[in-house]
């Protein structure tokens, strides 16, 4: 008889809720009042300088409104991360790219169309990212042969 404590081989499931980013739609509104001024302060004619300006102000502004609506989605990784399911749907080619604290997001759903989705800063804390980084699925790339002959 082993004296060695049983050790399970299964990973917890980890669960993350994606929500809509506060830095985002900042970023939107700050994008859309820049796009106003940057019109207002060229040499276009006045008369096609502030309709534009109009424009890019409400298009900023519905722009932010739309991601600030964004509705939450639960996103479940379990068994190392083999299964995956956003929203209680279960996704096929998960993958997870870092840009610095950025987390971008690639599935594909039961129909065959793609989805993605970035996790920012705000939205995920560091805990988070780490649990996330350690529960995602290692995609492995083979090798770039050799540029120069040996």
């Amino acid at each position: 008889m082993s004296n060695s404590p049983h050790w399970s081989s299964a990973s917890a499931p980890c669960r993350f809720e994606l929500r809509p980013s506060r830095w985002l739609i900042a970023a939107l509104c700050l994008l859309a009042a820049l796009a106003a001024t940057s019109l207002l302060a060229s040499d276009l004619p006045g008369q096609v300088a502030y309709p534009l300006a109009v424009i890019a102000l409400g298009y900023g502004a519905w722009l932010a409104y739309r991601e600030s609506r964004r509705r939450p989605r639960e996103v479940l990784i379990r068994d190392a991360g083999t299964v995956v399911e956003i929203g209680g749907e279960r996704v096929d080619d998960f993958q997870v790219d870092w840009r610095g604290v950025l987390a971008f997001v690639r599935w594909r759903d039961g129909r065959g169309r793609a989805h993605r989705l970035v996790w920012w800063p705000d939205t995920l804390s560091a805990a988070s990212r780490r649990e996330l980084r350690l529960a995602a699925p290692v995609e492995t790339s083979p090798r770039d042969p050799a540029s120069m002959a040996p």
